[in-house]
């Protein structure tokens, strides 16, 4: 059998929202259902607190790290004073070439979703 977790009722998880469920931040990018793992890469923020920008990445809610859905990569490193470290971004970015965020498939099952 495949480990899965609950998220909850598939009406409540509208386009835009983000929230937590075990181990993994599950959402919604306008209409297509996510799951990534909950940490950011950079300071280990809970990504379920973040939030989706207008391109469809997550977007840490410390300092503003950016992350694709399809592939778990930092597309954009941090903001606000840690974007002023020389080579700071850049070797976030790096490091999720190799350790990407982990991703989940969410699946509904009469009407409740799960992330496998």
């Amino acid at each position: 059998m495949v480990d899965q977790v609950e998220v909850g009722p598939a009406s409540e998880l509208m386009p835009g929202a983000v929230k937590g469920a075990g181990r993994f931040a599950v959402g919604n990018a306008d209409g297509q259902l996510f799951a990534v793992t909950r940490h950011c890469r950079h300071l280990y923020a809970d990504l379920a607190d973040g939030s989706l920008d207008e391109a469809g990445c997550l977007v840490c809610p410390w300092h503003g790290a950016r992350y694709n859905l399809q592939t778990g990569r930092m597309v954009l490193g941090p903001r606000g004073i840690y974007a002023k470290i020389p080579g700071l971004g850049t070797a976030l970015k790096a490091l999720t070439l190799v350790l990407p965020l982990g991703r989940g498939r969410v699946v509904n099952r009469d009407q409740t979703l799960y992330v496998e």
